[in-house]
């Protein structure tokens, strides 16, 4: 009889807790089901602003996820509040879990962190072409946490903020315009003055390399190699017409310096076989 009464009031006390948890646990569902969807608003109306708005690429989808990340956060407070956590409660919970979080996710935190700085420092943007982490590619997106690189033979590549943020990149689109030297040898026997004539003839004939004070064309020797007279060419153009001058530039060299004469060498080496006196 005893547990009988015991067990009857463990079922009242519990319907009495499910009763008074009920308006908390429905207010809780009915903010989380209406907080969700104003966000999805919230998010739908950030991304046509930046739609009609011309803004940084970059800036944009930083921003807006950003904002998204910061809703969900606020929402689920305003949830867990509901559900009848006392705000000095969820502090301290919210306290001891940041910690645990953040030792666990310290690389996350240090993306983090990567993205703000390379939106604050902009040392690339989006459409950028860069090379980073032994990776080279066009810039497609900056994220919170990662950057998406389009590489040459068009595959994704995501590379963490942090590192990003804390090791060498190389931009090559940020100036305008990029600076070529290349390598031509001809053999030790070849008519140096007739060679730079023909080289700087071909630089000087294409309208896409750049032709002003202090990023002219030119011509030099830099190197008496072991098999061969190195020439140095150098030229400027812009980015969108750098490959075009640098694939003509390098084929034609060869064409004409072939046409004048003049014989490009590959490595080789000369062995004198010498006999034993008897």
């Amino acid at each position: 009889m005893n547990n009988l009464n015991s067990y009857q009031d463990y079922i009242k006390a519990l319907v009495k807790w499910f009763w008074d948890f009920a308006p908390g646990l429905i207010a809780a569902l009915i903010i989380g089901f209406f907080g969700l969807a104003i966000i999805r608003f919230i998010n739908k109306m950030v991304r046509r602003f930046f739609a009609v708005k011309d803004y940084d690429p970059t800036l944009e989808k930083f921003t807006a996820d950003l904002i998204n990340w910061s809703l969900k956060i606020i929402l689920f407070v305003l949830v867990i509040t509901q559900l009848g956590v006392k705000s000095t409660s969820l502090v301290a919970i919210v306290g001891a879990a940041g910690l645990a979080i953040g030792l666990a996710l310290q690389g996350s935190l240090a993306n983090f962190a990567g993205g703000v700085l390379i939106l604050l420092f902009k040392p690339f943007k989006v459409g950028d072409f860069i090379k980073a982490q032994g990776l080279e590619g066009t810039v497609k997106e900056i994220s919170i946490f990662t950057t998406k690189l389009l590489t040459f033979g068009n595959q994704q590549a995501i590379i963490p903020n942090g590192k990003l943020s804390n090791e060498s990149i190389v931009n090559f689109t940020v100036e305008g315009v990029r600076r070529e030297a290349l390598t031509i040898g001809v053999s030790y026997s070849s008519d140096l003055a007739l060679t730079k004539e023909i080289l700087l003839n071909l630089l000087n004939e294409q309208e896409a390399i750049i032709k002003e004070e202090g990023r002219m064309p030119m011509v030099a020797v830099a190197e008496l190699a072991d098999s061969s007279v190195n020439l140095t060419v150098r030229f400027w153009a812009l980015n969108e017409d750098f490959w075009n001058v640098k694939f003509y530039t390098i084929e034609e060299s060869k064409k004409r310096l072939e046409a004048a004469g003049i014989s490009i060498p590959f490595p080789q080496r000369d062995v004198h076989l010498h006999q034993a006196g008897q």
